[in-house]
Formats: C-alpha cells, structure tokens, sequence
C-alpha cells in the first residue's frame, strides 16, 4: 500500500465534534509481488479531514485477511470480532490478467481488543461459537452479537448469539432467536438490541425450514430477557448495508448491494417504515468528479468511475460517508472522500472534503466504528 497523504483541509466540520475519530479496517485488492497481504487499521480525523495508517491487524495466518468480521468499539478501544479467514488467488492461473478472488479458509471465534489510546494490542476470551457475517452491536458497555453463519459449507444462518462483558472478560449466551440468520445488521435503540434483516429463516422443531422470515427484524427485550420478531422491519428481501442510531433516530443509506440508493432514509417506529430524508440526496456519492455537492436532479454526464467501498460513520447529529473510488488511469490509485450530512440541518445539510489520491486499490473488509477519544 502507498504512503496516505494528508490533503489540505477545506471547511471545517459543520460542528466542533474534535474528539471523535473513526477506525476502519482495509487491506489490499490484489497481492504484491513481494508484500505480505494482510488487514491494517486506519484512523480518520474528522478535525482535520486526514487519515493515518495505525496498525496491522496480529496474530493472522501470513498471507491471509479477514473478512465478514465486526468492529465495535467500547470506550477508547475498538474490537475485531469473528469473520473467516481467506487468501486471494487469481481466478485464472493460467490468465495474469484475471483479477483475484477470495479463497475462504476458516470461520474465526478470535476476538481481539485494540486500545487507541496505547496503541496496544490483547486478545479476548474467544466466541462461544465462531461466526461471520454476523450482527454486533454495543450495549450498556457491552457488545452482542447475533445470527450469522458458522460454517463455511453452510448455505444457512444461525439463530445462538451471546454478549460479551469487557469487565469479565467473558461471553455469555442470549436465548436464541427464532430465526436462521445471516447479512443481517445489529443496532441498539430504545433501550433494546436490534438484529434488522439479513437471509432469515425460520426452522421447526425438527430443523426444517417453516417459511422465509427475510425483511424482519428480531429485537432482544433486556428486561425481559426475550426476543420479539417485528415483521416488515426493513421492508427489503435484500439485507441492508449498514443502520446507526443518530439522535433516538436509526438511519440507513442503501442495502448490500448497493450501499448507496442516492438518499438517506429514516425509520418511522410507529409506522414501521422507512423515508426519504428531506435533502439527502447525493449524487457525488455515486460518481465524485468535484467536491461540488450536487443535487439528484442535475442531468450532468458523470464519469463511470467504480465506487470501492462505502461506510457509515455517526459522530454527533452528524452521518460522515467515508467513500472510496478506482481511479481511471494505467496505475491503479484509489481516491477517498468524505461528506457529510447533518441530521439535525432543515437546509444545505451536506458538507463535503477536498478528496485525496493513495497509491494502490484498497478494499473495506468491515464497517467503520467511532471512538470518542478520553480527555
């Protein structure tokens, strides 16, 4: 990977919101000839609209990444949860231009804790049952994951989850859901844990699928210790990409495959549904010509330039959209951008940063989280 450059900052953040910064973690498109792929953490700044290479992911197998893991953080540390290992190999051996594909080893329970603060790495007390693709979401100083799958043959979810107790160093199991699910999203609001869609199923008693339970949701009663299935929840056979809370709100911005529909939507608990946010549409998170924001009705030619990734990150009233995009050209760069919309705006919600270009292409391998640095 080339060297991240620190783009000269354009208009500071739309409020003084310093002390937060987001982690995500990254690792390279296609090997090098003589690098040792792998996943690294990468911290952006929204002060000073910079990001910096901070540290490898450890104690993973040489030439291997991990994907469809979690990472949550719970005060000045962040979290790597599950996932399955994988290595990349070209689709044809025989062809040196056909692009590389995952080759999938193993499903992973490691669950490692990177303080931010020390720049340390430890390892957890392991999953009761390892998994990926999975839902995990932070609750009360505690983080809990559900569903997912924990077999790389199967061709269904699973229903366990468990939370994990950072003060005891230990996993602990929930009841199980009542559904088979995995590609669904967690996330705690109103006082109770969230496992919002995903490829659901519901089994019988005897392990045959009943029917499809796909564009539900469960939600984990902690006072009463049980989960409740809320049909319609997501109201999409596609899983989403990613849900956060903002403000007692959830937002979403696209599903699975395709992580940005052109406008945020919000849920509406009482209706069980989702809408439009007035002023949210985007159109530069499709094709970033210019860090102009531009509106879903201007009828400009845009450039067919791939997004690579996109990730959600909530920091105040505010939703920052960490995005990256393949450069044209005969090196292969990456170009990132980060917008941002305020929630709380009635008008010029969005606010945008100058991009910057790295050498190389880069993927995501699992959603960003926040951490709010300890004074």
């Amino acid at each position: 990977m080339g060297s991240l450059p620190s783009a000269s900052p354009s208009t500071p953040p739309p409020s003084p919101e310093f002390n937060h910064r987001v982690y995500a973690s990254f690792c390279l498109r296609e090997p090098g000839p003589r690098s040792n792929i792998s996943n690294w953490i990468e911290c952006y700044n929204p002060s000073n609209n910079t990001w910096s290479q901070v540290s490898y992911i450890p104690d993973l197998t040489e030439n291997h990444i991990l994907k469809g893991f979690s990472m949550v953080s719970l005060g000045d540390s962040i979290y790597i949860i599950g996932g399955r290992l994988c290595h990349k190999e070209r689709a044809h051996n025989s062809d040196e231009s056909d692009d590389f594909v995952d080759v999938y080893d193993k499903v992973s329970s490691a669950v490692l804790r990177y303080n931010v603060q020390s720049n340390e790495w430890s390892k957890c007390a392991a999953l009761r049952v390892p998994r990926y693709d999975f839902a995990c979401t932070a609750w009360e100083n505690k983080i809990c994951v559900a569903g997912g799958k924990s077999n790389l043959f199967s061709a269904r979810g699973i229903s366990s989850a468990e939370v994990y107790d950072p003060t005891l160093n230990a996993w602990t199991p929930l009841p199980n859901m009542s559904t088979l699910r995995y590609k669904c999203v967690g996330v705690t609001w109103q006082g109770k844990i969230h496992v919002v869609g995903g490829f659901a199923e519901r089994a019988d008693s005897d392990g045959s699928v009943k029917f499809t339970e796909r564009s539900s949701a469960e939600v984990y009663d902690t006072q009463a210790g049980k989960w409740d299935l809320v049909a319609r929840m997501w109201q999409l056979d596609v899983p989403p990409n990613q849900i956060v809370e903002v403000e007692n709100r959830l937002f979403s911005s696209g599903d699975c495959l395709n992580a940005w529909k052109g406008h945020i939507e919000a849920y509406d608990g009482k209706l069980n549904m989702w809408d439009e946010v007035d002023g949210s549409c985007l159109r530069t998170l499709n094709s970033p010509i210019s860090t102009s924001i531009s509106s879903c009705t201007h009828d400009e030619d845009w450039p067919p330039i791939q997004r690579l990734y996109l990730t959600m990150a909530p920091i105040g009233t505010h939703l920052y959209f960490l995005a990256g995009y393949r450069m044209a050209g005969e090196s292969s760069r990456t170009m990132p951008m980060v917008h941002i919309f305020d929630t709380a705006a009635t008008r010029d919600a969005w606010k945008s940063f100058e991009p910057m270009i790295e050498e190389g292409e880069k993927e995501l391998c699992s959603h960003c989280c926040v951490v709010q640095l300890s004074s």
